[in-house]
């Protein structure tokens, strides 16, 4: 009897690497994935969304930032704080809450994402790592997304150019092309991240655990 062939599915990651629940649902959806490979052959896409698209280049402090923003005191923050860094644990990603004291403009970070899918060739893959690597630099190491310095150095790191990047981030490359996504998805009702879309039609909401993305992945591949 010949193995049926993995059903192909076009997954879309909307979300934002300042935002923690991204990390979490990315690694519950990969987690996920390794589950169904033989089953399910995905090609995954990150695609943009700021959580924060007025934030200054200098950024803000995390707290003064959550206080301003969700009326969030001292202890509700740190409670929030635990549960994320419990999670992360869970799903094998350290967040270091101690060396995060900041929140950052994250546009520039999206034009370097934009650009890493569209490398071709060698290229295959590196929107992956440089999505994953970009959220080891904050969430992990304490990095700011938004400086022009790190993402170059990133983009290095995960085997891209980085005359490539530096050239990029020192003109507008891409900028229309990320503004004209995330306006796409904010029109398709799209406001809180992660947000996974599965052949431009299913969609699942937040950082999910592995168990929920897999078994949406059996039921589309089943036609359900």
């Amino acid at each position: 009897m010949t193995t049926p062939a993995p059903t192909p599915m076009k997954i879309d990651f909307v979300s934002d690497v300042s935002c923690p629940w991204c990390v979490i649902g990315l690694k519950s959806l990969e987690d996920a994935l390794g589950r169904v490979a033989g089953e399910v052959r995905a090609e995954l896409h990150f695609q943009p969304f700021e959580l924060n698209p007025q934030m200054p280049a200098e950024g803000q402090d995390i707290g003064e930032h959550l206080a301003e923003k969700y009326g969030s005191t001292p202890e509700q923050s740190q409670r929030n704080r635990e549960m994320i860094r419990a999670r992360g644990q869970d799903v094998g990603f350290t967040f270091s809450m101690d060396k995060r004291s900041r929140i950052y403009n994250t546009f520039d970070a999206h034009r370097l994402l934009h650009w890493a899918e569209e490398e071709e060739g060698e290229g295959k893959g590196r929107q992956l790592a440089l999505k994953e690597a970009l959220f080891k630099a904050y969430f992990t190491d304490g990095e700011s997304p938004g400086s022009h310095e790190v993402l170059a150095r990133v983009a290095g790191e995960v085997g891209l150019d980085i005359t490539r990047a530096k050239a990029i981030l020192a003109s507008g490359e891409y900028a229309d092309a990320v503004r004209e996504r995330e306006q796409f998805y904010l029109q398709q009702g799209i406001h809180s991240v992660p947000a996974v879309i599965i052949n431009d039609k299913h969609l699942i909401s937040g950082g999910q655990p592995a168990e929920v993305f897999e078994q949406a992945l059996r039921q589309i591949a089943a036609g359900g």
